[in-house]
């Protein structure tokens, strides 16, 4: 990845906020999604297309991997 990681903006959702479970997410180009673990800002990120992403989405929103947790 050659990416600046000082130059990403990075989004947490609201629920993660001060429980511990940071998950952040970020889009630094026009097909790509970089999600990362807020209390690792050095460690590793995932990137993923934007469809990658959308059909994640989607599998959230209709629950599909609600038996995991």
């Amino acid at each position: 990845m050659d990416i600046d990681r000082r130059a990403i903006c990075w989004v947490k959702a609201s629920a993660s906020t001060g429980n511990g479970a940071c998950v952040e997410i970020a889009s630094v180009r026009e097909d790509e999604v970089l999600i990362r673990n807020s209390r690792d800002p050095e460690g590793p990120i995932l990137s993923f297309t934007k469809a990658e992403w959308v059909a994640f989405l989607a599998g959230v929103k209709a629950r599909e991997f609600d038996a995991i947790v």
